[in-house]
């Protein structure tokens, strides 16, 4: 949760209640009935220490519970009768930490401590046994406590779920965002650029009907056109998919391999291990992976063959793609946005990616992606 700029940091805030609870018990502990002696030193040292706990409250909330209970016990031993503050500060905090079930029965272990103590050490009727017990534990005060910090717990627990569905919220609308923009980039993109195949292509037509030489720039023109209408469709082919298309995954590989097999790259697919269910996460990264490394090597590594490996393995499933394209070790090239999306992609899982040049020569994209304990 956010704080003010002026707010006071939470050590300070924990110190000062801690000197104030000790100086409240020393305080009204001395100020009333009280031993001397020996004992008193002892049960003012016991009120004291059991204030000064609670500064630890927020980091060791059951370890400040016990220390502020045994505390209680050991000054009404010495012959102070004074309300446990301290300890029901601790039950507050060790609540709001989420301790409940703990809390309880340290709690009521320490009201039958307290009876027991009481009893041993006054020779008196039963009533002032307990009345004596009542003073340092009010069984009122106890569940206030209790139920103060069970409040505040619940107040935080939601305050942090709103928090995060606001963040959630915000990013799907930014997703949605992006993805219409992109939608509409590429339709308006693939307007234009059938337009100006078509026209290229009429052109050259006609040029070559009247017997005329086509100009190099226009055949220029006409190739561009088409390469860039099919890595439109390559590339943002996703885009075109809604919620009642099915996402590619792994079982789309296969045809896959075979539609870049109809461009002439002789491309091989071979599975290894073991064949089995994936996260559907696992799966629709995998899918675009090999379909963006695919796409990379027909554009520009000039190659003839690429060859795609899935292995599947108990945690994890691996994918590598290499092509016998041109590519050089220095400089590495530089990242496209394929890359980049491929990369973050696999960060969001887990998992790890490599792309590099082969010493032999050709280019090669790895990655793994953990399968355990996703669904």
């Amino acid at each position: 949760m956010d704080k003010g700029r002026f707010a006071v940091p939470a050590g300070v805030t924990d110190w000062a209640t801690a000197l104030g609870v000790a100086a409240l018990l020393l305080g009204t502990g001395l100020s009333g009935p009280h031993p001397s002696g020996g004992r008193e030193l002892l049960g003012s040292a016991l009120l004291a220490a059991g204030g000064l706990a609670l500064a630890a409250r927020r980091r060791a909330p059951l370890v400040v519970l016990t220390v502020t209970g045994l505390c209680a016990v050991g000054y009404l031993g010495t012959g102070f009768e004074v309300l446990a503050v301290s300890y029901l500060v601790a039950v507050y905090g060790a609540v709001r930490a989420g301790h409940r079930a703990v809390t309880l029965a340290v709690s009521v272990g320490l009201l039958a401590v307290l009876h027991l103590t009481a009893l041993v050490l006054n020779d008196g009727p039963l009533r002032e046994v307990v009345a004596q017990a009542r003073n340092t534990l009010e069984l009122a005060w106890l569940i206030a406590a209790f139920a103060a910090g069970e409040a505040v717990r619940q107040a935080e627990q939601r305050a942090d779920e709103a928090e995060r569905t606001r963040e959630e919220t915000a990013r799907h609308r930014a997703d949605e965002e992006r993805l219409r923009i992109a939608r509409e980039l590429h339709d308006s993109l693939t307007h234009q650029i059938s337009v100006i195949k078509v026209q290229s292509e009429v052109a050259v037509h006609v040029a070559r009907r009247r017997g005329e030489q086509v100009p190099e720039a226009l055949l220029a023109i006409q190739e561009a056109g088409r390469e860039a209408s099919r890595e439109l469709r390559a590339t943002l082919e996703a885009l075109r998919d809604d919620d009642t298309t099915p996402p590619h995954g792994l079982d789309h590989v296969p045809d896959l391999v075979k539609r870049f097999e109809g461009t002439g790259l002789e491309t091989t697919l071979t599975i290894e291990g073991h064949p089995h269910a994936v996260p559907a996460a696992v799966s629709r990264t995998a899918y675009r992976i090999v379909q963006e490394s695919l796409t990379n090597v027909a554009r520009h590594a000039a190659a003839t063959t690429a060859s795609v490996f899935i292995d599947y393995r108990p945690d994890a499933l691996a994918i590598r793609v290499d092509d016998n394209g041109k590519a050089t070790l220095h400089p590495s090239p530089t990242p496209g946005l394929g890359l980049l999306g491929m990369r973050e992609r696999v960060t969001a899982l887990g998992g790890r990616l490599r792309t590099e040049p082969l010493s032999a020569g050709g280019y090669t994209v790895q990655a793994e992606l953990p399968t355990n304990g996703a669904s």
